[in-house]
């Protein structure tokens, strides 16, 4: 457990606020020193990663930061930075308006013209909420299994026909294709495989902010697959074909912001997950190896998605699996370290052609020689 963290504020903090009920959506518009105010029970890692790298001054949470529920990651990533938690303050989002000047005492909430209180966070309370998450894991599991499996016979058919779609103008057949997804530590471990990216080049595909991943790397996507909800205008714009994920009965409405930033795309009515979509055109297209970083594959990512089943995924995968390279983790399966023979080793390759380069050069040579001669008289030679 962390040893180090926000806790209740003890001295006041004032700010302006963002406020969204969609932490995704808050973080785009949250700026280092605001205070940010979400309704997300069960905060997930990756929606913590952002409110971290924004710096703010607080959290304010309409909903528990961990239920008990499951063991969430996000709750102690906050801790971790060493940012103020307030929870469970009724009506926040419905008194709270985008940019109030408001004042936060303890676990008090003041606005202007209102007062609300909530329940400040605590390692203690965390800790005792965080176990109690994983006692419940077996329980979470096994209704989890129920429902995929129900609705994997439900959906098999509609999941392994093929994908009716018109034809993309990026190549896939016969090459390896990347599929970036934005998902736990996604961005350490696209990192981790830029030297397979720089040899093999593959195609890449990006779902929704996986295209700023991408950029933010300084690769243009070559695809982009998703509902658009969750990706820049930059993103939007850069080039790639666009594919926009639409529900099983037709309905797409990702295809009004694409349209908006006038861009056009293939709208593919698929159940499931964008990541599932992505991985299927790629197979159906020819792909001869795909390789997905930062995919959603376990129990804790789909319950922190809100998502109480794998069904989609679960055939995709067992559709795909023989062509499916899963990066996940890729980053912290191997760190090297360098031994000290590794150095010696640099230090003298290095030394060698300085070296060399003396030896051939005329005063040197003559002064080597001279030293040598010295050393053979004295040894009688």
């Amino acid at each position: 457990m962390p040893s180090r963290g926000g806790g209740p504020l003890r001295t006041g903090v004032e700010g302006v606020a963002r406020a969204d009920p969609v932490t995704k959506r808050l973080v785009e518009r949250l700026q280092p020193g605001e205070i940010a105010a979400v309704d997300h029970p069960d905060m997930d890692r990756l929606a913590a990663e952002s409110l971290v790298e924004r710096r703010p001054a607080a959290v304010l949470n309409a909903s528990p930061f961990l239920t008990g529920r499951f063991p969430a990651q996000g709750p102690w990533l906050l801790w971790e930075a060493g940012i103020p938690m307030v929870e469970q303050i009724p009506g926040l989002l419905a008194h709270l308006r985008e940019g109030d000047a408001i004042r936060v005492e303890g676990a008090t909430v003041l606005g202007p013209g209102w007062q609300l209180q909530g329940v400040p966070v605590t390692r203690e309370a965390l800790e005792a909420r965080w176990h109690e998450g994983q006692a419940r894991l077996d329980e979470e599991l096994h209704k989890f299994i129920e429902n995929t499996l129900q609705y994997a016979l439900r959906e098999r058919d509609q999941v392994l026909r093929p994908l009716a779609h018109p034809p993309l103008r990026t190549r896939l057949k016969g090459r390896h294709v990347l599929v970036v997804v934005r998902g736990s530590g996604f961005r350490e471990d696209l990192r981790a495989i830029r030297p397979y990216l720089g040899e093999v080049r593959p195609v890449t595909v990006a779902v929704d902010g996986g295209a700023d991943a991408l950029l933010e790397e300084g690769i243009t996507p070559d695809l982009i697959v998703g509902d658009f909800d969750s990706i820049s205008d930059r993103a939007l714009r850069c080039g790639a074909e666009l594919v926009v994920h639409a529900y099983a009965d037709g309905r797409a409405p990702g295809l009004e912001r694409v349209l908006a930033a006038g861009r056009t795309a293939h709208v593919v009515p698929m159940v499931g997950t964008s990541e599932d979509l992505a991985m299927l055109l790629a197979y159906q297209e020819g792909a001869e190896l795909i390789v997905v970083v930062g995919s959603h594959s376990n129990l804790i990512d789909f319950l922190e998605k809100g998502r109480s089943g794998m069904a989609s995924t679960l055939l995709v995968r067992t559709k795909v699996g023989p062509i499916l390279v899963d990066a996940r983790g890729v980053s912290r399966l191997y760190r090297s370290r360098p031994r000290a023979s590794y150095w010696v080793g640099l230090l003298a390759a290095s030394l060698l052609p300085l070296g060399v380069v003396a030896l051939l050069a005329p005063p040197v040579r003559e002064a080597a020689r001279l030293v040598w001669l010295q050393l053979r008289l004295w040894a009688g030679w």
